[in-house]
């Protein structure tokens, strides 16, 4: 039996409501954890998240370093807020730079020993308000159910990528 073309368009306006709802959902669940991801960092004292993006993705480039367009790709930060953070954080010295062998006008970021050193003070601070902001939240299978959720919508189910 054929369903009427009517039904097929209430079924989609539910798919389309069920979709924005969804969205809506996912950007406040991010948005109330970032902020309080946030919090906890700031009253420990710490840098931002964003410091730790960048740390993070340094020290796993290793002594080769980053070059601005790189790390900007890996922690997607628009060009003018990434050259303010890689300022604020050298100013900090946790990271120097250096000149590309590939380009003598341009520059490699690497971390220095000091920013690994406030990456794993971070983490241990991060670690926890991730618990606490989702871990806590959701049992174990919801949590493999929105990770492979995710995974999906970034393009990548079993990615495995840890952050810390």
């Amino acid at each position: 039996m054929r369903s009427h073309p009517r039904d097929r368009v209430q079924r989609n306006a539910v798919q389309r409501d069920t979709v924005v709802r969804a969205w809506a959902r996912l950007v406040k669940a991010q948005q109330s954890a970032l902020l309080s991801i946030e919090h906890a960092l700031k009253s420990a004292k710490l840098p931002p998240l964003a410091w730790y993006d960048a740390l993070l993705e340094l020290e796993r480039a290793g002594d080769r370093g980053l070059r601005p367009g790189e790390l900007q790709r890996e922690i997607l930060l628009a060009q003018y807020n990434l050259s303010r953070l890689i300022d604020r954080i050298e100013r900090a010295g946790y990271v120097a730079r250096r000149p590309c062998d590939d380009d003598g006008r341009g520059q490699v970021i690497v971390i220095t020993a000091a920013g690994r050193e406030m990456r794993r003070r971070m983490w241990a601070v991060y670690a926890p308000a991730i618990q606490r902001a989702l871990g806590d939240r959701l049992s174990t299978k919801q949590a493999e159910t929105l990770d492979a959720l995710l995974g999906k919508l970034v393009g990548s189910a079993d990615d495995g990528g840890e952050r810390h």
